[in-house]
This record gives C-alpha cells, structure tokens and sequence, in this order.
C-alpha cells in the first residue's frame, strides 16, 4: 500500500491565469448583457376615474379634505369614550387568533422573498465525495493465492449558474417582494376588521342589554296592570275579557325576555372569541349601569374618496396584482433560450498501484431552448395575463365596495339620527298618553283597552328607539370601518407574542427574520414592485 497523493496537484500560477481569463471574460461579458434585458410588462397602478370627483351621496355641511387628513382614524373608537370598548379592543389585539396568523404570514412571505432573493446566485453550488474499502480475496486455481486492500476516494464540486439574460428571477423577486407588501397590507386589514367587529359585538351587547331593562321595566308595569284586572275580576267589578288581555299583554313581554338574553349570550361568546378567551363572563362587560353614546353626525362631512385608495384591503389588492403583473415576464422568458454556466472540478484516486489518480476540471456556457413548445409557452403567459385582469378588476371591485360602504353608513348616520329625534318625541308621548289612559280608566272614563294599547305602544317606541340608538352607532362604527380606520403599523417584534416568537427561534434557525425591521407604506404599489424593497 502507498500513501495517497494529495487531491488538488501543484498548478503554477501562469497557467491558472491562462485558464480563467478568457473563461471569466465570456461569464462578465453575458452578467453585463444580462443586467439590462428584463421581459415582460412593468406594473401599471390601475385607474380609478370616477374616484377623483365622488363625494358621498349623504347632504352634510361642507369642509376641507385636510381635516380627514388630520384626523386619527387609528383610534377612532376612543371617540366614544368608553374605557370598557378601549380595553377590549387592546386585548383584542394582543391575543387575537386571526391577527396572529396574519402575523405569521407576513413572515412567511419574508422568507419566501429570501428564496427568491437567492435566484441571482449560482443555483447550483454541490460538493460530493465518496470513500470506499475494497478487500479482494483470491484462493485457489493455478494463481498463487492473495489478498488484495484497496481505498478508494473521490472529490468533486460542481457549479451551475443559470444567468438572468431575461430578468426571469428579477421578475420572480418583484413578484415575490409585492407579496410580501401584500402580507403587511392584510395584517393590517385584519386590525381593521378586528377593531370594527370588537366595536359591533360590544355595542350591539350593549344594546341589547338596555333592550332586555326596556322589557323588565314594561313587564313590570303590565304584571301592576294584570294584579289589579284580577282583583276587580274577582270582585266582580270587571269582566274576565280584561282579565284575559292584560295577561296575555304581560306574558307576551315577558316571553320576549328569554331571546334577548340568548342574543345577549351570543354576542358575549363571540367577543371571548376575538379575544382569545373560552366563553364565559367577561370582566370588561361588568359595568350593570351603562348608557348607549349620543346621536353624532358630522361625521359625513366632505369625506374624501381618496381615502378609501389608503385601505389596507384595496393596497392588498393593488399588491397581489402587482405580484401578479411580474408573473408576466417570467412565463415570457419561457420564449428564449435559458444560458448557463457550467463547472466540476473532480479528483479520484485509489490505494492501489495500479491504479493512476484523476484530476477533471470543466468550465463553460450551456445553452437550454425550447424551440417546439406546441404553443405551451404563449398559453401559459396568456394564462398569466389573464390572471393579472381578474386582479385589476377585483381590486376596482374592491374600491367600489369600499365607496359603497361608506355611502351607506354616511346615509345611516344622517337618517338614524333624524329618526331619533322622532322617537325621542313619540316616546315623550307614549308616557303622557299612558298616564292619561290610566287615570281615564280609574276614573271610570274609558276602558281598561285603552290602557292595554297605551302599554302596547309605550313599549314599542320605547324599545325601537333603543334599537335605532344601537344603528346609528353600528353605522358610525361602519363609517370609520370603510374609510379604512383601525389599524396601524405593526413593527416586527410585536407581529407575533414573545412566547411564540422564542419557540419558533428554538425550533428553527430564523437568523434576523423575526426582528429586521418591516418597511412601511400606506400606499400601494405605483411602480415596479422589485424597486419598493429598499425605498
């Protein structure tokens, strides 16, 4: 047995100088013309143009745009100021599923941002070797018998890099970077929508709870109504037709009682929900005296439509066709020939002394086209151009539900409060017509069936006036929900619980994902998305 031989054999230095400048040339040469072809459509913020002169179609005094501009649509529910509503809304947002999730998502479209990133590089950079033990026996015959040790070894390092001549993976990173803004957009359309359904469940709880005192209170007055029908029934003083009537008035509103504490359950449990907690009684909710906010209307002065362009759903959407616009070019670079280059450099050799060592060293260009695709390619990047206008219209579909859902709620709040002032009125009148029925009554002026209808009504307005207080609040909430308030930038380190970030960091090496900064655009996408990442 002999030593074995070193693996990379003496090279002087005048051939090695030799050997790589003319490869290294061609390789620069091609990485120049490479960096100036890009195929494919460049991302065109669509158009909007009735947006420019819409305004909402509830009359309201007129002020300048700048003072939406100023305001803080972020915390739009501390305008009520409640504190119960601020502190379920900040617990909403630190324990909320859904907002964790869309968290999550926003660091996984980081990563996979990271995967295309690493396209420009050489996509193949492999090391291989092998060593084996070879022990051969020979026993027997005319040969003298022998044994033969042999180690076998080998080493070998390729390189393929497959140059970006059409901007193939320029396009699969602005794809990717405009679904990693796209990600950032949701999260934050996610807030949005938590705070509005935090909001909704606690008012329309609220409501219902002021509903439920409404119907004890009148049920009370009815059962005082049906205790006296009795008594002069069996006095012989009425007839059992009043009897009769007054209690099927009072068990009809008591029977209502029931339902509404179901509903009041309901919206209870599904507040735990939003909050992450089992259902059951929520702390915040404890307060038994509570009064439903004022009628507020100047909210629908001069909204201005632009900014319904700075929700984060429309961003979302303008960034998932911005992603999609660069999926264009890279299905039409499909259309040209795909230049590589090539390297392997490899050194075999054995123990044995009849055996020589081997030392390979290849470097050049490859060159991969499909010239017969039967027409795969062009479909494929009409395919994906289709799919870019199905993403323009949804997100003008997306802008025009946004423009409808702040015309409703600025017409809700305009028409809820001019019918309070109505009920407000009505009810001032049910109590007055009630106490002249009673004391018509008692008096032997009228029958005990104008106290029933007197009642009837009292409770009707009563309550349908506490349920249009409950709308015209729910309307607000949906004023601020449509002109896209509710949300604000989430920096890294609060995307997810510290909990959760230090299991996933146990669990995998993440390196400075969890806690490099996240950029921050209100805006979407008014260029090429490849050129938003280092803004």
């Amino acid at each position: 047995m002999r030593p074995a031989r070193l693996p990379w054999p003496a090279i002087s230095r005048t051939e090695t100088v030799r050997f790589l400048l003319p490869r290294l040339a061609v390789a620069f040469g091609m990485l120049a013309v490479s960096a100036c072809t890009t195929v494919g459509p460049d991302y065109q913020a669509p158009e909007v143009e009735w947006l420019k002169h819409w305004r909402p179609s509830a009359p309201a005094e007129r002020t300048t745009p700048e003072a939406w501009n100023e305001t803080d649509l972020r915390f739009w529910w501390t305008l009520f100021e409640d504190p119960a509503l601020n502190r379920l809304i900040d617990a909403a947002r630190a324990e909320n599923l859904a907002l964790r999730i869309a968290g999550l998502r926003i660091l996984e479209s980081r990563a996979l941002l990271g995967i295309a990133d690493s396209s420009l590089y050489p996509q193949l950079q492999q090391i291989g070797g092998a060593v084996s033990y070879d022990n051969t026996k020979r026993k027997g015959g005319r040969l003298p018998n022998n044994t033969d040790s042999t180690i076998k070894h080998q080493l070998g390092f390729n390189l393929g890099w497959e140059l970006d001549f059409w901007g193939r993976f320029r396009r699969g990173i602005e794809s990717a970077d405009a679904a990693f803004f796209s990600s950032i957009a949701n999260q934050q359309d996610v807030q949005l929508l938590l705070s509005a359904e935090v909001a909704d469940l606690y008012f329309a709880y609220r409501t219902t709870a002021a509903r439920i005192t409404i119907a004890r209170e009148n049920a009370a007055i009815q059962r005082r109504s049906y205790e006296i029908t009795e008594k002069l029934f069996k006095s012989g003083a009425e007839s059992e037709l009043d009897l009769q009537q007054a209690k099927t008035q009072y068990l009809a509103t008591l029977s209502s009682i029931p339902q509404l504490e179901l509903d009041l359950i309901k919206s209870r449990n599904a507040l735990c929900v939003l909050l992450s907690r089992p259902p059951g009684a929520l702390p915040e909710l404890a307060s038994r005296e509570y009064a439903l906010p004022g009628m507020q209307t100047n909210e629908t002065r001069n909204i201005p439509a632009q900014l319904l362009i700075r929700r984060p759903d429309v961003r979302a959407a303008a960034w998932q066709a911005a992603a999609q616009s660069a999926q264009i070019g890279m299905a039409e670079a499909d259309f040209y020939p795909a230049v590589s280059l090539l390297g392997a450099f490899g050194w075999s050799g054995s123990t044995s002394n009849s055996s020589p060592d081997f030392r390979t060293l290849s470097v050049g260009p490859a060159l991969q086209w499909n010239i017969f695709d039967y027409g795969r390619i062009g479909n494929n990047v009409r395919v994906q151009d289709a799919r870019l206008q199905q993403l323009l219209e949804k997100y003008r579909e997306t802008v025009l539900q946004a423009a409808r859902e702040v015309d409703d709620a600025a017409i809700s709040i305009l028409k809820t409060a001019e019918q309070q002032v109505i009920l407000d009125e009505s009810v001032t009148t049910a109590r007055r017509a009630l106490e002249l029925a009673n004391k018509r009554y008692q008096e032997g002026y009228a029958g005990f069936q104008r106290v029933l209808d007197a009642q009837r009504a009292l409770f009707s307005q009563t309550e349908t006036q506490v349920t249009n207080q409950g709308s015209h609040i729910a309307a607000l909430v949906s004023l601020y929900k449509g002109l896209g308030g509710g949300w604000h930038f989430t920096p890294t380190e609060q995307l997810i619980p510290a909990a959760v970030r230090s299991t996933m960091q146990e669990r995998s090496d993440w390196g400075d994902l969890l806690t490099a900064p996240i950029p921050d655009r209100e805006r979407g996408p008014t260029s090429p998305a490849g050129t938003t990442q280092h803004e």
